[in-house]
């Protein structure tokens, strides 16, 4: 089964906010929800959120995979023995590469697109909160200096408004906004991409839970976003710019 996605993950001053949709769709009568946001944590100590995007039965077994690697004590593979969150997006990246050995070979022979991407946001005591994305080789890249975003998935839509809004001190509720808009933008003029959307608000060195939330399609903020920011792009389209004096 293949997949469109759409997630995004922002590092900001005050902490991070990493949102996904959960549509997969593997033609026009095939459309399911899958979770694309997956969490690992032990309070206090260390506290991990991944994103995916791509082919679903490989993304599936990236998790699985990483699930059976937890309380190995493995620091190479054992997320909650990782020393560093660039230990935990190497960790991601071996996993990664462990599913394409096994599988990729056979499934390409079928031309089955077997390719994944993942956006990796946490904190590990001791350390900085650090947001990373992940590419289907398992090499990876750190959101730092003017990047303080990833986008997976259908990015093309919802990077826009990104661009404009967000800055490093945008604080983490203006950021989740942001993120939702960008979501409504992706949705409007991508119908393989839909809620539920998972939405996710970690604040900087407190390695407790996150605010954690699903919005249904009828979700009245979710509503209240897209109607409001409909009206305002329409508002900003008549008002913007004088008549140029062109003879028609």
């Amino acid at each position: 089964m293949g997949s469109v996605t759409y997630c995004v993950g922002i590092l900001l001053d005050e902490g991070v906010v990493l949102a996904s949709d959960s549509r997969t769709n593997a033609g026009i009568d095939r459309v399911s929800t899958f979770r694309k946001m997956f969490t690992f944590e032990r309070p206090g100590e260390r506290f991990f959120t991944l994103l995916t995007a791509g082919n679903l039965s490989l993304t599936q077994g990236v998790i699985s995979l990483i699930g059976e690697w937890l309380e190995t004590d493995d620091p190479e593979k054992d997320l909650y023995a990782a020393t560093s969150m660039f230990n935990a997006a190497r960790i991601i990246g071996r996993a990664l590469r462990e599913v394409h050995k096994v599988d990729s070979g056979y499934l390409q022979q079928h031309d089955i697109d077997f390719s994944a991407s993942f956006v990796l946001g946490g904190q590990v005591r001791g350390g900085k909160l650090r947001l990373f994305q992940i590419y289907d080789a398992g090499n990876f890249i750190e959101a730092m200096g003017d990047t303080i975003y990833f986008q997976i998935g259908e990015v093309k839509y919802g990077k826009p408004i990104l661009d404009r809004v967000l800055r490093r001190e945008t604080s983490l509720k203006d950021a989740a906004k942001c993120a939702l808009i960008s979501f409504d933008s992706t949705m409007r003029s991508n119908v393989s991409v839909g809620p539920p959307i998972d939405l996710m608000i970690y604040r900087r060195d407190t390695l407790n839970r996150a605010f954690t939330i699903r919005l249904e399609e009828d979700n009245p903020y979710l509503q209240e976003l897209r109607e409001g920011w409909g009206t305002a792009l329409l508002n900003a389209f008549h008002t913007v710019g004088h008549d140029p004096g062109w003879v028609l």
